[in-house]
């Protein structure tokens, strides 16, 4: 596997092992955009095997933020005013907290820290029947998985298991929860553009390699939309729990293996 490394400047990225990776990652962001959500989760992991991790989730931010502009036109009807207004908050200080420890903080440590969180979660849902079950959740929990879902996703776009711990328990309607996430990570998104170009991860190249992967993200993205309107409620839920646990064992295994 080839090690990863820093892009020198150019017009874009012509290396065809990146877009191995690229096109595979842009993918899962359509359809968890599209309103599966913890499948983009994988694909900063992803192209961070060709590039330095902040810097692959700066490449992947305009694909995010057009996925974004799409999913909340679609689900504009659809979303929970008290799970935003509790959560955003965390998800600013996260945040705040992660571009402080940019430099301290490696990839591997967001790894283990998001794949233990949403193992576990899953774990516990599965022998608490939290599948069927909705658990009321408090302000307090909303603002601490905010902040959790803020910190990860500046890190390596892998907010979406935190976020799932706060409101997956609740079993909103299908599509109010699908707007709520969308909504969520698209005010999220949209304040890592000042500290991504502040740490110095945005470059004339990256811009020109995410215009080139724009096409198969807003097809991805109709894809994943296409597929929520025609998946039943308990399905939807169960593909949910199912993504977010193996995602979240697949960044712990390689979380531990890179430790080893």
């Amino acid at each position: 596997m080839r090690p990863t490394q820093s892009v020198p400047a150019g017009t874009m990225i012509t290396d065809p092992f990146f877009y191995a990776f690229a096109i595979p990652a842009v993918i899962l962001l359509g359809l968890s955009k599209g309103g599966f959500a913890g499948a983009g989760t994988a694909s900063t992991p992803l192209l961070a095997l060709y590039i330095p991790p902040l810097e692959a989730a700066a490449l992947i931010l305009p694909v995010l933020m057009t996925q974004d502009a799409i999913s909340v036109w679609w689900y504009r009807r659809d979303w929970d005013g008290w799970n935003l207004k509790v959560m955003l908050p965390g998800a600013f200080a996260g945040m705040g907290l992660a571009w402080a420890l940019a430099a301290q903080i490696t990839e591997n440590d967001v790894r283990l820290i998001v794949g233990a969180i949403g193992v576990a979660f899953c774990m516990q849902a599965y022998f608490r029947r939290a599948l069927t079950d909705p658990v009321r959740k408090t302000a307090a929990s909303g603002l601490f998985w905010g902040a959790m879902s803020g910190f990860t996703s500046f890190m390596s776009q892998a907010g979406g298991p935190p976020f799932q711990v706060h409101v997956l328990p609740q079993r909103l309607e299908k599509l109010k929860l699908v707007g709520t996430t969308t909504l969520f990570f698209a005010v999220v998104n949209a304040l890592k553009i000042g500290p991504y170009f502040a740490l110095g991860q945005f470059s004339t190249q990256n811009f020109a390699t995410s215009l080139v992967l724009l096409p198969v993200a807003v097809i991805a993205n109709f894809c994943g939309i296409w597929l929520v309107a025609r998946t039943p409620t308990g399905i939807f839920y169960r593909i949910a729990y199912v993504l977010v646990f193996l995602i979240s064992l697949a960044l712990l295994a390689r979380g531990l293996r890179t430790l080893v």
